[in-house]
Parts: C-alpha cells; structure tokens; sequence
C-alpha cells in the first residue's frame, strides 16, 4: 500500500468514526467468504457499517477523531479487526450473538457505546443489555404517560359515577316520599278514634 492509498484509507475510516457515538471493533477471521458475507448481509438489515481495516490505520484514524479519546482500545488492534459502526448502541452486540449462536467468530475485540469503553469478549452480555437510545426514550415516555392516563380515566369516569349516584339516589327519595304518607296513617285513625268517644 502506498503513501497515497494509506492516507485514503485513513481518511475513509476517520469518515465512519466521524460523530460515531456507537463504535464496535470485532475480530472477523476465521470466516470464509460466504460466512462473512452472510455477516455483512445482516448487518446491512440493521443500519450497522461493517469494515475490515488495518490495525494500523484504525488506530492512526483514531487518533486524529477530536474530541474522543480511543486510546483505550489501542491494545486489542491485533490481528484481523472490523469495525462496527451503529446508531444503536446494542445492535453490533446482539448480532455479533446471534452469529456466535452457529460460528465461534465474530469475537469482540473492544468498543466504544455511550461514552464507555468495553474491552474484551467478555463485555459481549453487558452490551447486548445496553438500552438503546430509543428504548430508552420508549420507557420514559411511557413512564411519564402512565400518571396521565390515570388521570385522564379518572376524569372520564368521573361524570359516570356522578350520574350512577344520581340514579342510586332517585329510587331513595321515591321511597321516602312513599313512606311518609304511611307513616302519617297511623296518627290519622288514631285522631278518628279518640273522636268518637266524644261524640256520644
């Protein structure tokens, strides 16, 4: 590779990383073609860029990316390297798994999500449970939808209990009003008896 091509290549991965705030870097050997061309296919599907890169050149891309400090993962740049860049922060996770799930490779070299640094294989769980971006927003949403709904329900079953006690109280006060007569009843046979003493 010359001069030329190297600063080409260096230049078309700064582009990748350029505001990259998801960066994944995976060991890919070990893949025929086929394999990895399925690889490449599913990751298309999910908006993730795949690209194999000299070691070299990543970590001298790297370097000129202001305002990130990627030397932390300087160390795992060893061998055959890719690199993974996502909108969401556990999709390279999840399909770096779900390969895994048939093939020993791709293995997890390092990454870069949410501004942490994860180095090695074993980091691989941790990402996969990662809440995007947008899953996060998802729960917040609903979190903050949950106390309006109630109130919103209270509100609509306000009137309907206003009018259910309504219609409970209308029945009470027809009886009230039946009873009073019969209550009175009494008194009136009571005065017709007293009378007629009197009138003899």
């Amino acid at each position: 590779m010359t001069k030329d091509q190297k600063v080409v290549a260096i230049q078309e991965i700064k582009d990748l990383l350029q505001d990259a705030k998801v960066v994944y870097v995976a060991d890919l050997e070990g893949l025929n073609a086929g394999k990895s061309s399925d690889f490449r296919r599913q990751a298309f599907k999910q908006n993730i860029k795949v690209k194999v890169v000299k070691n070299t050149l990543l970590q001298k891309a790297m370097e000129q990316i202001e305002g990130v400090d990627y030397s932390e993962m300087f160390s795992t740049f060893k061998g055959n390297s890719a690199i993974m860049i996502s909108e969401t922060a556990n999709a390279p996770a999840k399909l770096i798994k779900d390969f895994r799930k048939k093939e020993e490779k791709p293995a997890l070299k390092s990454a870069f999500v949410q501004e942490t640094f994860y180095v090695g294989d074993n980091n691989l769980d941790t990402l996969v449970n990662i809440k995007s971006r947008e899953e996060m927003i998802g729960e917040i949403i609903g979190l903050l939808q949950s106390p309006i709904q109630r109130v919103v329900s209270a509100l609509q079953n306000k009137p309907e209990t206003v009018e259910a006690k309504a219609e409970e109280a209308a029945p009470a006060v027809e009886e009230a009003k039946e009873e009073t007569p019969a209550a009175e009843a009494p008194e009136a046979s009571a005065e017709s008896t007293e009378e007629t003493p009197s009138a003899e």
